[in-house]
């Protein structure tokens, strides 16, 4: 919040001096006060571990262009896949996953991931939040593990 109080303050002050350098923008108060700003780049989909919204946690997935897989857990079951990522899309082969039983929120949260599966996966990242939406209109979020 401090951030955001900084840079209104700034924009409020009065005439600006800007200066760039690469990616960085640096507006200047007159008194002297700076603020730098610069684009934050999207996460890559290829080596980032994802945790899936609404799983607590418990679901994650990772893609691995030059092993051609994706590897996680489903919430409750651990899951390998082959996966070719290609032009803003995933297709994605049959799992193989564990067979544990778990409790029905889990196994909800599971049973939506394992739709994404056995087909090509239209997929879209900003910044940290990764978008995954299947032909059968399953649309899947999750957020890279920093």
């Amino acid at each position: 919040m401090e951030a955001e109080k900084s840079l209104a303050r700034t924009l409020a002050a009065g005439p600006l001096t800007t200066e760039v350098d690469g990616d960085r923008l640096t507006l200047t108060t007159a008194d002297g006060d700076t603020v730098g700003l610069s684009e934050r780049q999207d996460t890559p989909l290829d080596g980032t571990e994802w945790t899936v919204a609404g799983s607590a946690g418990r679901a994650r997935l990772t893609f691995d262009q030059e092993k051609g897989t994706l590897t996680g857990s489903l919430g409750c079951n651990r899951v390998n896949a082959e996966a070719t990522i290609r032009d803003g899309h995933i297709t994605v082969g049959e799992p193989a996953t564990t067979r544990m039983m778990c409790e029905d929120s889990r196994m909800a949260t599971e049973k939506r991931l394992l739709a994404l599966f056995d087909q090509r996966i239209d997929y879209r990242i900003d910044q940290q939040t990764l978008t995954l939406t299947s032909g059968n209109g399953t649309t899947v979020r999750a957020v890279a593990v920093e």
